[in-house]
């Protein structure tokens, strides 16, 4: 393991002066990130690859969160906003994402300190060293970092003093292969399968009413789909459900009936109920190999290939849905020099603490700046991204991380080493479903 130097910095080289620190996403954990910085006088660019800000988040806001209000705003953020006259919405209320977005982050993005120093639209393809790959030692440190952009406008080059990479992973989706890889023959019926939380009871009703839907995936982003698309059966005559698992059981969609995010803990039992009624059609233990067309134009579908026990099965659909979770977008990186744990993808040290067979959302243990330091001095994932593979990632923690991390940027060694944090116990990290006749409110995703 190469030792890493984790003494804050005093001083920056010549050629650092005046750069900006960057910042990878506009999401909540980048925004945070940008007050953070903004409260220390500290100068930094914030780079958004959508045509807004929160754009992954608008792609699933339909969607309500497990987490209240309460957990779900930074505090620093909380304070500048509050310089303004804004005022947060009820600590217990649980918001859909489209919420989360109007209702605290555009007021966040649109503070000046922040809107001035926000580009959208600009996708950060690769992050190296200015005049140095990977290979080269002397003076990295004090070379700035360089990042290649793709903008409408074509291909430029930025500088910064240090990176802060909160790109998150939602663009990025596990494949629907067991292997890792993606299935033979995804090319070819690319149209015909949708990515995690579609809004199957709005803008896309019409997809998948009155069809067949294969959700693929064990975790909460497939039991929302999956309650989504119950909901969607009760008024559209004809919609089928089949929910396909590589496992014997779904474990990570049940909770603790004592979680303290209650609309986390129902989901198992809902999920449950609508499989012993027979209006959920479980195919476990079923490994897709290869996806095929059938049909041609509105009628096309798809026939899935699987191995299951030691033969080989097929199950017809005219839609599938990816709800295998997410991974981080580590291509971008390729000349920057990490320490990332073999298995989840996340940073060496933070791997153990929150390693999705041992933790759940609410056991992560308070860390900051030291678990996420990397080799690359000055270079740090945060947010969902800094979790890899693991899906138990909540906002409140990575607010925390980027608090440390900006401190320690700061030269503020006592700040950035005193991480705190209380998260609610028990459980799972996402969950959702649309209100049923029972009144069960909708709720996902606990970021």
């Amino acid at each position: 393991m190469t030792l890493l130097d984790l003494t804050p910095p005093k001083q920056l080289a010549s050629r650092l002066q005046g750069l900006p620190v960057a910042i990878i996403g506009a999401g909540p954990i980048g925004l945070a990130t940008a007050a953070n910085l903004a409260d220390r006088g500290i100068d930094f660019v914030l780079l958004e690859a959508g045509d807004r800000i929160a754009d992954s988040i608008e792609h699933w806001g339909h969607i309500r969160l497990f987490s209240p209000w309460k957990h779900l705003v930074d505090p620093v953020s909380k304070r500048l906003l509050a310089e303004t006259g804004w005022q947060e919405p009820p600590a217990d209320s649980l918001p859909t994402g489209a919420e989360l977005v109007r209702d605290f982050l555009i007021p966040l993005a649109d503070l000046p300190a922040i809107a001035a120093r926000t580009r959208l639209g600009v996708t950060v393809t690769d992050v190296s060293r200015e005049g140095m790959d990977r290979t080269r030692t002397k003076g990295r440190a004090q070379a700035p970092f360089l990042l290649r952009v793709s903008t409408a406008d074509g291909v430029e080059e930025l500088t910064a003093r240090a990176v802060i990479d909160a790109s998150g992973t939602y663009r990025t989706p596990n494949s629907l292969g067991s292997s890792g890889l993606d299935p033979l023959g995804l090319a070819e019926v690319a149209d015909l399968v949708s990515p995690a939380m579609p809004d199957v009871l709005g803008r896309e009703r019409d997809t998948f009413a009155g069809r067949h839907t294969v959700v693929v995936g064990a975790g909460h982003s497939a039991a929302n789909t999956l309650l989504n698309l119950a909901a969607l059966a009760d008024e559209a005559p004809g919609t089928r459900i089949s929910w396909v698992i590589r496992n014997a059981k779904a474990v990570r969609v049940t909770t603790s009936p004592d979680d303290e995010l209650q609309a986390r803990a129902s989901i198992g039992a809902r999920v449950d109920a609508l499989v012993a009624s027979g209006r959920i059609e479980v195919v476990d233990r079923f490994e897709i190999v290869r996806l095929a067309r059938t049909g041609e134009g509105e009628a096309s579908g798809l026939r899935i290939t699987g191995r299951r026990g030691d033969g080989l099965e097929t199950l017809e659909a005219d839609r599938v849905v990816n709800a295998t979770g997410f991974r981080p977008n580590l291509g971008m990186l390729r000349e920057i020099r990490l320490e990332l744990d073999d298995i989840v993808e996340a940073p060496r040290r933070l791997a153990p603490l929150i390693d999705p067979n041992v933790h759940s959302c609410g056991t992560v243990a308070p860390h900051g700046f030291a678990e996420l330091t990397q080799p690359e001095r000055d270079f740090f994932i945060v947010g969902m991204k800094s979790y890899g593979r693991a899906p138990t990632f909540l906002l409140a923690t990575g607010y925390e991380q980027v608090r440390s991390v900006t401190a320690w940027l700061a030269g503020d060694a006592a700040a950035a080493r005193n991480v705190e944090l209380s998260l609610p116990a028990t459980g799972v990290c996402s969950s959702g479903a649309a209100s049923t006749a029972e009144g069960s409110a909708a709720s996902s995703c606990c970021s």
